[in-house]
């Protein structure tokens, strides 16, 4: 049809060319203007039908290059699939463990998304993938891609940051331990609340009156109190070396149960097994406020000289402070829980915060073991920490490498 156009168009200009010297008037001005727009006609034929861009073509394929693979570090239980695509046209993802069908489609994103993660693959079964566009009533379908295989993986890869961590802090711990056993003085700064516990027990024994020691209100369960009964254990041992009397209430059962052994055998640590009492280490009553109150009631009857509250503590813990405070005895405090630090900080004479409660253990022991694991833990913290600043002047400079590795995945 195009040739045809063509033979027309130039048998017609040929003709207007051929008359219109006999032409003048008006009629010299119709045959110049029939003979551009026959000049026009023959190009248009010349040039061709328009591009696919000119005739609305654009966008009916939103996505392209369709690539599959098995999802890395997992567990064998994901695809992930990537393709280039524009717009928010939505395209369909179609599953099928057949190259030739029936695929069933998986869900439903926007072109622009350029990824999808296939969380229902079985592991060992190879699928193939394409991609549905539905486009003005019709479907475009992108070529198969396949066959991927999911398979599970040993090791993720994105956290290697956090396996050099743990490297790093082995070789240090127990580098730490091998000095401390080998007789190597280890520092750790000092820490008041810990050093004030001689003091504490020798006011009581100067005044001639009791102590109490309160090991917070939860169980075993709870690390604080298993570095609670760490300081009980010696300052029972001091209270049985200066022979000042320690009274131990307890609001759990196996807390009450593991507080009596570790006050007796700190008794028998200190040679006086004969001056541990059973009526030292009491139970009370599993009953948050009225634990709190028989508690605060013998404080105001007994007038302690010392009150040691290290553990974990929830409301009752400015019930014992204030009540404490207000007998004027000295008051040694310890616990993790941020919410009652600031009771504790306020009303108390010493207050172990955080981590201070676990280091006191390795703190008044000296045992090696502890020594170095607390030596080992400081170091990584200055390391992180300078690293840390390190990244954050590197950050402001636009250099985002240190951030990068220091990400948690």
């Amino acid at each position: 049809m195009r040739r045809r156009v063509r033979r027309l168009t130039w048998r017609r200009v040929l003709g207007r060319l051929s008359t219109s010297g006999r032409s003048t008037g008006h009629e010299r001005t119709g045959v110049c203007v029939k003979h551009c727009l026959a000049v026009g006609v023959c190009c248009l034929a010349l040039l061709g039908p328009l591009p696919a861009a000119a005739t609305g073509e654009v966008g009916q394929r939103p996505v392209k290059d369709l690539r599959v693979h098995d999802t890395p570090s997992d567990g064998g239980e994901s695809v992930t699939l990537e393709w280039q695509g524009a717009g928010a046209q939505r395209t369909i993802v179609e599953r099928s463990t057949s190259p030739n069908g029936p695929f069933e489609p998986l869900g439903e994103v926007p072109a622009v998304e350029g990824a999808f993660t296939d969380f229902r693959a079985t592991e060992g079964i190879a699928y193939y993938y394409r991609l549905a566009c539905p486009s003005d009533g019709d479907t475009l379908f992108t070529a198969v891609a396949g066959p991927v295989v999911s398979r599970s993986n040993w090791f993720r890869t994105e956290r290697t940051n956090a396996l050099i961590l743990f490297l790093g802090m082995f070789i240090l711990v127990n580098l730490y331990i091998r000095r401390a056993r080998g007789g190597k003085d280890l520092y750790i700064r000092k820490i008041a609340g810990l050093s004030a516990l001689d003091e504490a027990v020798g006011r009581a024994t100067e005044m001639g009156k009791k102590m109490f020691y309160i090991p917070g209100i939860m169980s075993l369960s709870e690390i604080q109190t298993i570095a609670s009964l760490s300081i009980l254990s010696y300052v029972a041992k001091q209270a049985a070396v200066y022979g000042a009397f320690l009274e131990v209430p307890n609001t759990d059962p196996l807390t009450f149960t593991a507080a009596r052994e570790t006050v007796k055998q700190a008794y028998m640590e200190a040679g006086k097994p004969d001056q541990f009492k059973e009526e030292m280490v009491t139970y009370i009553t599993y009953d948050q406020f009225a634990y709190a109150a028989s508690v605060s009631g013998k404080m105001v009857r007994e007038r302690p000289a010392t009150n040691f509250l290290i553990g974990s503590f929830y409301a009752e813990a400015l019930i014992f402070a204030e009540t404490g405070q207000s007998i004027g005895a000295i008051q040694i405090a310890g616990t993790a829980d941020v919410t009652q630090l600031p009771f504790f900080v306020t009303a108390c004479d010493y207050t172990l915060m955080g981590e201070e409660l676990y280091a006191a253990s390795a703190y008044l022991s000296r045992e090696p073991v502890l020594l170095g694991s607390i030596k080992a833990q400081d170091m990584v913290k200055a390391i992180l920490l300078a690293i840390t600043g390190i990244g954050i002047i590197a950050y402001a400079f636009g250099w985002s490498i240190i951030r990068d590795i220091l990400t948690a995945r």
